[in-house]
């Protein structure tokens, strides 16, 4: 078998270290995905409940007349 050169054994490296790097940025980018999803819902959730406060006010508005 023939040996590995240097260039050959940096490159190995060198791939090594970017598909680390690539699947990293792939988690950092699900993860992110998966946070925006959450803000979203957070965010209708909120929005349901200040309709409903409003809407809440207002009965007892109408009830203390």
């Amino acid at each position: 078998m023939l040996r590995k050169t240097r260039l050959q054994t940096a490159a190995v490296k060198i791939g090594t270290a970017a598909g680390r790097a690539d699947h990293a940025a792939h988690k950092v980018a699900k993860a992110a995905e998966v946070a925006r999803e959450e803000l979203k819902e957070l965010s209708k959730r909120v929005e349901n409940l200040a309709h409903d406060l409003k809407k809440a006010g207002t009965r007892l508005r109408k009830t203390l007349r």
